[in-house]
């Protein structure tokens, strides 16, 4: 009980103060200029007005084709923020909860970590900067969220992320506790460079856009490099995907993220035609088993990380040719004891890293694999 009246202190405090977050209000502000425009990513940009504040609007938060606005304003001082109507906060943040890691490796390569006080699923965390430091609070996650850790941690943005909606629960209630936030949608992009360029918006979050550009720009001329330097042939192999779900088989549609990388490697999506842009489309096992039959190389075989594991996960495909070479790879030769993948941490603002295993795998090299490794 006593805890309890401690945090509706904190609270009313809160809300009273002059803090960073949105208010109700009428005053008019204009992001009507571009500040950064994208080259790769789809999903969001940055706007400026005539003063020195900004605006993040991010319109693709989470998957699906409608078109949804997210966005958090960033004003210089509280003057310029008094009566903003939206999610907002004033200068730069020094104090963030992200609940995706992704988020955590962007904020890492900027070199702010000790800025995260807050994250979702610590033991999934490959960063020991921020798993291994006590400091840093889980917060849990969707509707075990722990709001009244929340309010504690004084974060000054919580980064978010949805699969397919807005969480209006979870929304209302940071609003209610007057903590601003906003959905990034970086899983959302299909492009290796589109996922990293998000960097970009997360340091603007952070008060170092210069230096997330330059490091983006940088992430550019590297992943370039390794993919004009592929030795590209005719006979390249071809490359299955995934492992079953259910009884169906999820392949990625042509534009994915996996089949971009495969293809800048060099190598041949074995499904490349059959679903063009359409998100991942389920196919029936009879006709997952031929396209295996017909596979050179077999990649992500979901949690499994021996040839045996992949045998017990899917019996039906044992035997096939592709399992009998062991030419089976995963992407999670770094990973937590608790099973948290690297892959989807560090590897979105590593994609040169992730491009150079992608080109010695379909060239038959299994030596210093980062991300990936071949099962045995």
């Amino acid at each position: 009980m006593k805890f309890s009246v401690k945090i509706a202190l904190v609270v009313l405090i809160g809300s009273l103060c002059a803090s960073c977050t949105g208010r109700e209000g009428s005053a008019k502000v204009s992001f009507d200029h571009s500040v950064y425009a994208p080259s790769y990513a789809l999903g969001y940009e940055i706007l400026g007005d005539d003063a020195s504040n900004s605006l993040i609007r991010v319109s693709r938060p989470w998957q699906g084709d409608a078109v949804v606005e997210q966005s958090l304003a960033i004003f210089s001082d509280k003057a310029s923020a008094e009566g903003y109507d939206g999610q907002y906060i004033v200068g730069r943040a020094e104090r963030v909860v992200c609940m995706s890691t992704s988020h955590i490796a962007m904020i890492e390569l900027l070199g702010r970590s000790e800025s995260i006080v807050g994250v979702s699923g610590k033991q999934y965390i490959m960063s020991e900067a921020i798993a291994g430091n006590p400091k840093v609070k889980d917060v849990g996650y969707d509707s075990s969220l722990d709001y009244e850790a929340l309010v504690v941690l004084r974060p000054d943005v919580v980064l978010l992320y949805g699969v397919s909606a807005e969480n209006t629960a979870l929304t209302a209630k940071l609003r209610e506790l007057h903590l601003p936030y906003l959905y990034l949608g970086d899983y959302t992009e299909q492009s290796p460079l589109g996922k990293a360029e998000w960097l970009v918006a997360v340091a603007e979050i952070m008060g170092c856009r210069t230096q997330g550009e330059q490091m983006f720009s940088e992430i550019v001329e590297r992943y370039n490099a390794v993919r004009d330097g592929v030795v590209r042939s005719a006979n390249s192999p071809k490359v299955m995907f995934n492992t079953p779900y259910q009884e169906v088989w999820y392949m990625p549609s042509d534009d994915s993220y996996m089949v971009h990388l495969l293809e800048d490697a060099g190598g041949t999506y074995i499904y490349k035609g059959c679903n063009k842009t359409a998100g991942s489309v389920g196919i029936s096992l009879e006709e997952a088993y031929m396209l295996v039959s017909k596979a050179d190389l077999w990649l992500n075989v979901g949690q499994c990380s021996t040839l045996d594991e992949l045998r017990q996960s899917a019996p039906h495909f044992a035997r096939s040719a592709v399992v009998e070479r062991g030419d089976v790879y995963n992407n999670n030769a770094r990973r937590t004891l608790a099973g948290g993948s690297d892959f989807w941490e560090s590897a979105i603002v590593r994609p040169d890293v992730v491009l150079e295993d992608m080109v010695k795998i379909v060239h038959g090299e299994d030596d210093n694999l980062y991300y990936h490794h071949r099962l045995r």
